[in-house]
């Protein structure tokens, strides 16, 4: 008898464990996947093209809500865990809906989902979304450019529109971000290494997706998202810990996996963080990693034009995953207002409108700081709606990327930048070329 499965996922993980494990196993019928965390996944289809001969109809993708109801009217014998970012009391909480349900529960680790690469692997991850993993990431990559090496980035999956068209994707100018309408978060992570020069892969078939970025590299980058685990296992695995949430290192999934794996562990912030909360993150990296090398950081910020903040009313807009499920109350964007003499941060929800409002409403910690949403074409109008009826003299753009590529904003902006800066020895440069070189 094939055991029945439900996979629960936010259009990455969970698609990716499908493909790499259950796909093509007779052992299993996948019944459905359900989603979370990103609007408007629910209610399409795994397609027939990526799904396999054993799903010639595809598999049909539901609302987290529907879960019980799945479980029940199918007889699922067990359910997948399979999206990132989520504190253990969250999991467990829905390991106890599913088995109440009369299900098993699962998690898969490293050795069922990890793919092998024929050329070294670098991953960057973190513990929590929002730690400062693009600055890292983009550090690694001038370190093995500089060592005159090809460099190829893979991308942890954002696959939010047309999954047939997203198998594997390749982006080496900013017109392929067009191409292949590119959410803002797409944007955030693939445009500063388009900008170096760097190719960028990513999609929904990680096996594929591996294929091609083979012909042409020295060195695969793993670029990892959310908190999630690599999906190729690495030659160096560099994992990032945030002091400004001392303590999480050991208390989200798959964090804490990372955080006890890492070759490398980055203590970044320092400079913006409490002395305290430091050193509770090098405790706990005693007590969970000891045998990881340790490089502190910081992640200096730079803002050009800062006289338009001085004495300003600004609105600020930040990365939105680092302050939506990383539930950060602030970025890089409120701390250069503040340290360049703001008079006022404008509180966006007043003048938010559509999608918006109801992020405000599902994420309660959010006040005075506007999430860069943006996963489809009317929620990027509707945040540039937002900015524009607010009432403010300057916007704050702290997101990865320039937002002015994007969105028509009616007022002055200035963009906040940020870099990582090693405090100390070793260095990510010294490590990397001991590694690899």
């Amino acid at each position: 008898m094939k055991k029945k499965i439900i996979i629960m996922g936010a259009a990455g993980r969970d698609f990716h464990n499908f493909n790499t494990y259950f796909r093509d196993n007779d052992n299993y019928d996948v019944l459905a996947f359900t989603a979370t965390q990103i609007p408007d996944i629910h209610g399409r289809k795994y397609p027939a093209a990526l799904s396999g001969p054993l799903y010639p109809e595809g598999i049909p993708i539901y609302d987290e809500a529907d879960l019980v109801t799945l479980i029940k009217r199918h007889g699922a014998d067990e359910v997948i865990f399979a999206y990132s970012d989520a504190s253990h009391e969250y999991v467990m909480n829905r390991a106890s809906i599913v088995m109440a349900a009369g299900a098993d529960f699962r998690l898969m680790g490293p050795n069922t989902t990890m793919l092998e690469s024929r050329v070294p692997v670098i991953a960057v991850c973190a513990v929590r979304t929002g730690v400062g993993k693009s600055q890292t990431t983009r550090k690694v990559a001038e370190i093995i450019q500089k060592m005159g090496k090809k460099l190829v980035v893979i991308r942890h999956p954002m696959p939010y529109g047309d999954l047939a068209k997203q198998v594997c994707q390749r982006f080496a100018s900013y017109e392929d971000l067009d191409k292949h309408d590119c959410t803002i978060e797409e944007r955030e992570e693939y445009e500063p290494h388009i900008e170096k020069g760097f190719v960028v892969y990513a999609g929904v078939d990680y096996q594929k997706i591996l294929h091609e970025a083979e012909k042409e590299a020295d060195v695969i980058l793993w670029d990892g998202g959310n908190n999630d685990l690599p999906f190729y296992r690495p030659q160096l695995h560099i994992v990032l810990a945030d002091p400004h949430r001392a303590g999480h290192e050991l208390l989200y999934h798959p964090g804490e996996t990372n955080f006890r794996m890492a070759d490398v562990l980055v203590i970044n912030k320092i400079e913006t963080s409490y002395p305290e909360h430091v050193e509770e993150v090098r405790k706990n990296i005693r007590l969970a990693n000891p045998q990881a090398t340790v490089v502190e950081a910081a992640s200096p910020i730079f803002v050009e034009q800062s006289d338009l903040l001085a004495g300003k009313r600004v609105l600020v807009v930040e990365d939105g995953p680092t302050l939506t499920h990383g539930n950060m109350e602030y970025g890089a964007g409120l701390i250069a207002a503040r340290k360049y003499g703001a008079a006022e941060v404008v509180d966006p929800r007043p003048y938010a409108v559509g999608s918006i409002v109801d992020t405000f409403a599902k994420y309660g910690h959010l006040s005075n700081i506007l999430p860069a949403m943006g996963y489809g074409k009317k929620q990027v109008k509707e945040l540039e709606e937002t900015i524009n009826r607010a009432e403010a003299d300057t916007v704050v753009i702290g997101t990865p990327i320039d937002l002015r590529r994007i969105v028509k904003i009616n007022k002055p902006a200035v963009r906040v930048r940020y870099e990582l800066q090693e405090i100390g020895e070793p260095t990510l440069e010294e490590i990397i070329k001991e590694k690899i070189g």
